[in-house]
């Protein structure tokens, strides 16, 4: 596991994409001396990881070298283990997904033989490239502390089985090398591939209006836009006071800042749809929350929401009837719940910018809520529940009445967690996406309506096909850069 600044640094460079980033914008951006962070820098390129990017377009004084990831420099491999379908994708460090596979898979058949192809899967994708981890996302309950799966339901040979330990010693078999796994419910890996995206296209916004920013600046003559004469007392070229780079001291010396300890994580850029972020304008460290301390090898860091969908004006997230935002800030901590409906029923949670597992990493059982009481048995053991009358009603063609159970749970859901807003996936979702965004959005504005307060938006999740895929992989690849 690489320290905590190391990852900060990483992320970046990964947010600042092809256009790089200076050493010493790094060293403003993270609160670590110049020389620790040139340690990193030189410590990174020796690996690879980083390299140069040319030189920054000069403000007085001696132009800055800039600096960049290199996306293809390792990968990640994320799994989707579905009850009838297996999804495999390779990322690489940028988030972008270099291929993607998929073949048939029978969950029943039992871990044996799904792990077995799970492994041949990951040895075809990587190649001779250098792999940093394993992601794994299948249905749950499960534990992702252990790695264990629970009784997934109907496929009781997976309760208890080591599925992370036992994939990590058939991987380093198969491949010659040691490689980190994690594991994760498929909801929860949708949730964290889709808060990461929207994560980074509100920095790549925030980017782009520092970029106008400091344009305009520029028009009005004065450079680096802080105020302050070149040459003149207490000014410079940066406007810090001192010398054209703006800390006191040579071009090349960065100057004093706090060592190399402290600051929170920091720098994100890049998803699976967006891997360069906002060009040379990597953001910065407020409201950057994100998964939840609950499981191994998940670091802090930012996560987010999707656009609008059905229940807000579109392009117009002002404020709502009753004074309540009708779409979250695009600077701060957001909420939201994941729906998946496929061959199961769940959710994931992402709670004030945190993906919520709970305090047995079991939460997001969505589909096992009653919500008829002594109604239909469902795999699980119980009775009346939301999957089964949900995923009854699809196999009798009945998608109104899918989407009318849906939205019955929708509306539970966002009545306990005052979510700001839902999201549908799945792929009996994306088959027939308007009967269950009319239904779950009625049940949604009918909550509202009783409740008196504006409805909660529900929305597409969309973007890519794999999204569960490319979540998994991103519980090995995220903590990389701090996220």
């Amino acid at each position: 596991m690489r320290s905590h600044n190391t990852a900060r640094v990483l992320g970046l460079l990964r947010a600042a994409g092809a256009a790089g980033v200076s050493r010493l914008e790094l060293a403003e951006r993270t609160g670590l001396t110049p020389q620790a962070v040139s340690k990193i820098t030189a410590r990174l390129r020796d690996e690879g990881l980083a390299a140069g990017a040319g030189r920054g377009v000069p403000t007085g004084g001696k132009p800055r070298t800039l600096l960049r990831l290199v996306p293809d420099a390792a990968h990640a491999v994320g799994l989707h283990l579905d009850r009838d379908e297996l999804t495999a994708v390779l990322l690489d460090l940028a988030g972008a997904t270099v291929a993607a596979r998929t073949r048939p898979l029978d969950l029943g058949e039992g871990p044996g033989a799904v792990l077995a192809a799970a492994v041949e899967e990951v040895a075809a994708l990587r190649g001779d490239g250098t792999l940093t981890g394993v992601g794994i996302a299948m249905p749950g309950p499960l534990d992702h502390t252990a790695g264990v799966p629970h009784r997934v339901t109907g496929f009781p040979a997976w309760d208890g089985f080591p599925l992370r330990d036992t994939a990590r010693r058939a991987l380093a078999e198969r491949l010659g090398q040691d490689v980190p796994v994690a594991l994760d419910k498929d909801t929860n890996a949708a949730a964290l591939a889709l808060a990461l995206r929207a994560d980074d296209d509100r920095e790549a916004g925030a980017g782009d209006r520092e970029a106008a920013d400091d344009d305009r600046e520029a028009a009005d003559g004065v450079p680096g836009g802080r105020g302050g004469a070149p040459g003149g007392g207490g000014g410079s070229q940066d406007g810090r006071g001192g010398t054209p780079e703006g800390r006191g001291g040579a071009p090349d010396r960065l100057g004093a800042a706090p060592d190399d300890r402290g600051g929170p994580a920091d720098g994100r850029g890049g998803s699976p749809d967006r891997p360069g972020g906002a060009p040379g304008r990597p953001g910065g460290t407020s409201g950057r929350v994100g998964v939840a301390p609950d499981g191994p090898g998940v670091t802090p860091g930012r996560v987010g929401v999707a656009p609008d969908g059905p229940g807000v004006t579109p392009d117009r997230p002002g404020a709502a009837p009753g004074g309540r935002p009708s779409a979250p800030p695009a600077d701060g901590a957001a909420s939201f719940a994941y729906l998946h409906v496929g061959t199961g029923l769940g959710a994931g949670l992402v709670l004030a910018g945190v993906l919520h597992r709970g305090a047995r990493t079991g939460a997001g059982e969505f589909g096992h809520q009653t919500v008829q009481l002594d109604g239909a048995a469902c795999g699980c053991g119980g009775r009346g529940c939301l999957e089964a009358l949900c995923l009854a009603a699809v196999a009798r063609g009945d998608l109104d009445e899918a989407a009318r159970v849906l939205g019955a749970g929708a509306a539970n859901l966002a009545g306990l967690l005052d979510v700001d807003r839902v999201l549908l996936g799945g792929r009996v979702v994306a088959a027939a996406p308007g009967p269950f965004l009319r239904g779950v959005g009625a049940a949604l504005a009918d909550r509202a309506r009783r409740a008196g307060e504006p409805p909660v938006p529900v929305a597409l999740a969309t973007g890519s096909p794999h999204l569960v895929a490319e979540g998994a992989a991103q519980l090995v690849l995220a903590p990389l850069f701090g996220r």
